[in-house]
C-alpha cells in the first residue's frame, strides 16, 4: 500500500510542475465606433482580428518566445491608422494582458504577468 501511495505522490509531484507559460490577451474596443485591421505584434509572432464593434472584445492566448515590446496597430472609423507600443514581454511570463482601445485612439495596457520557473 505504501509503495502505491509513494508512486502516486511521485507521479503527482512530477507532473504538477510541467506546464507551459501562456498569456491570455484581451483586446477591448472602448470607443464609440468600430475599429478595423487590428494587429498585435509580440516577440516572435503576431495575431489579429479584422474588426471590433464598439464594446466588443477579442480573446487570444499565446506563448512568449524571446523578449521585447508588444505593439498594437488598428485603423479607426475615419480611416486613421494608430500604433502603440506596450510593455516589454519576456519568455517564461504568464498571466493576462488587457489592451483597451479608447475613444481618443490611445491604448491602455493592463499587464498582469509573472515569470514562472
Amino acid at each position: 500500500m505504501r509503495k502505491a501511495f509513494a508512486a502516486v505522490l511521485l507521479f503527482s509531484l512530477t507532473f504538477t510542475g510541467c506546464r507551459s507559460a501562456f498569456v491570455s490577451a484581451t483586446i477591448t474596443n472602448n470607443s464609440a465606433a468600430p475599429v478595423t485591421l487590428i494587429e498585435v505584434d509580440y516577440p516572435s509572432a503576431s495575431f489579429g482580428v479584422g474588426a471590433l464593434a464598439p464594446g466588443a472584445q477579442f480573446h487570444y492566448r499565446f506563448k512568449i518566445q524571446g523578449g521585447g515590446p508588444i505593439k498594437l496597430q488598428f485603423t479607426d472609423a475615419s480611416g486613421k491608422a494608430h500604433t502603440a507600443s506596450g510593455p516589454d514581454l519576456q519568455q517564461g511570463e504568464q498571466g493576462t494582458l488587457q489592451m483597451n482601445i479608447e475613444s481618443s485612439g490611445n491604448i491602455s495596457w493592463i499587464p498582469n504577468l509573472t515569470q514562472i520557473r
